[in-house]
């Protein structure tokens, strides 16, 4: 069974977004990652355990086009491969698995699959911080 654990959008002005989360949600900051070409900024409050992630591009320079912002809605699963072999066994053509190392050090293992409309959805191991 999945569990729905994140959504993601990409923003232009980070303090900007921070503040209008904070003031209309009540969403503060409860993890920051940091690389060299991006920023992931996990939102959160007391409410639910779902978070907003907010992707900052450092080399962007201009906002985003509302049709170019949605980032992907994001579930986990105990058996990251289970999922991805049952998906594609139903011919639903999940993407490849991916193990993310940033730094040499595995900190998600990953895939994405489309729904019928196009939209992304990332399908990670329970494990870390995707629990």
């Amino acid at each position: 069974m999945a569990k729905m654990i994140h959504s993601m959008i990409r923003v232009f002005d980070e303090a900007r977004s921070l503040a209008f989360y904070e003031t209309a949600f009540g969403l503060k900051t409860v993890e920051r990652l940091d690389f060299p070409g991006f920023t992931l900024i996990y939102l959160a409050n007391e409410e639910s355990s779902f978070e907003l992630e907010l992707t900052v591009n450092k080399d962007r320079s201009e906002p985003y086009n509302i049709g170019d912002g949605y980032g992907h809605l994001a579930v986990s699963v105990s058996d990251v491969t289970a999922e991805h072999a049952r998906l594609e066994a139903a011919g639903l053509a999940p993407r490849k698995l991916v193990d993310f190392a940033p730094a040499g050090e595995v900190i998600a293992r990953f895939f994405f699959i489309a729904d019928p409309d196009g939209y992304q959805i990332e399908v990670l191991q329970r494990a870390g911080r995707y629990l």
